[in-house]
């Protein structure tokens, strides 16, 4: 399109993680893998829990909901980023690169929330047992996973919608293997100053917010578990906290360095790193986190089994 003597694009090229001939093939060959392990890891988690009636807890519907979204953020980034390895297909529209954006940050955004919900699940079961079953209703957990994947729309659209105000004209090369919003800003021929200081308010109130809530419910946890009597009821407790906190802490802090760490710039190789944590390695972690030392999981999968 043209718009008084600049051409406007309307398809870009995804650079990918590295441009180097020779390891494009043994890269897509690693991530296939990786992709096909995190489907079967989360898919396969997702049927535990609906199969077997001892799961159906509030613990184990929330963390069906973190496979749910762990499997759309690696399905909406990784199949586009393989098909760019064989260079068979790296070119992608600029609807198709809004919309991948946008279903990837829905995603992280209800992820985030998740990780809250499920960090406030444990405060009660640890700390206040008795009420567990009335504070933590059906209800209360339906209102807790519609809230995230709401405030994920909701977020996520302010975000997308703020980029149509930009035009791209000074270059069609994207530097990153998928439709991430601060390359976006780059190549932009308008001033982004506005949709940058929207990302950045939208990320710290979130990130923040959702932290404390985290580090606050899991302190009361654990000064609960320290006070526990019982040294069956302490280990139990603190194998299952420490799986919520291993992944709480390779989430945040990928996204703490991606969005708000101040010497941090779009199109910089490690912030390729830093996103191929939170869409490929922490998809793939995160149903092995917590199943493999989850007794309760490990045994409806012996069911199914046998």
């Amino acid at each position: 399109m043209m718009e008084g003597n600049r051409t406007l694009l309307t398809e870009f090229v995804l650079r990918g993680i590295t441009d180097r001939p020779e390891l494009q093939v043994p890269l897509f060959l690693v991530f296939f893998f990786i992709y096909i392990a995190t489907m079967v890891g989360n898919l396969g988690l997702i049927f535990l829990i609906w199969k077997d009636p001892q799961l159906h807890t509030p613990m184990y519907l929330f963390l069906g909901n973190l496979a749910f979204t762990d499997g759309c953020i690696s399905t909406t980034v990784t199949p586009k980023m393989l098909m760019t390895f064989l260079n068979k297909n790296d070119m992608i529209s600029l609807g198709e690169c809004f919309a991948q954006y946008y279903f990837f940050c829905i995603s992280a955004t209800a992820e985030i929330f998740l990780l809250v919900a499920m960090a406030y699940d444990r405060y009660v079961a640890i700390c206040n047992p008795l009420h567990y079953a009335v504070v933590m209703s059906k209800r209360l957990c339906t209102v807790l996973i519609s809230m995230s994947y709401i405030i994920g729309f909701v977020n996520c659209g302010l975000n997308v919608g703020l980029l149509f105000r930009l035009t791209f004209c000074k270059s069609n090369v994207i530097d990153h293997f998928y439709c991430e919003i601060l390359p976006l800003y780059t190549i932009s021929c308008t001033d982004p100053s506005l949709n940058a200081l929207i990302v950045f308010i939208c990320a710290s109130s979130i990130q923040i917010s959702t932290s404390l809530t985290i580090v606050v419910s899991y302190a009361r946890v654990l000064f609960a578990v320290l006070n526990m009597k019982s040294k069956n009821g302490r280990k139990k407790a603190f194998f299952t906290c420490s799986a919520h906190l291993l992944s709480v802490s390779l989430f945040y802090g990928t996204l703490l360095f991606m969005y708000m760490s101040p010497g941090s710039a779009p199109g910089k190789n490690q912030d390729k790193i830093y996103s191929l944590f939170y869409t490929v390695v922490i998809p793939l972690l995160n149903p092995f986190i917590y199943s493999l030392r989850n007794k309760e999981v490990l045994g409806a999968l012996k069911k199914v089994i046998k």
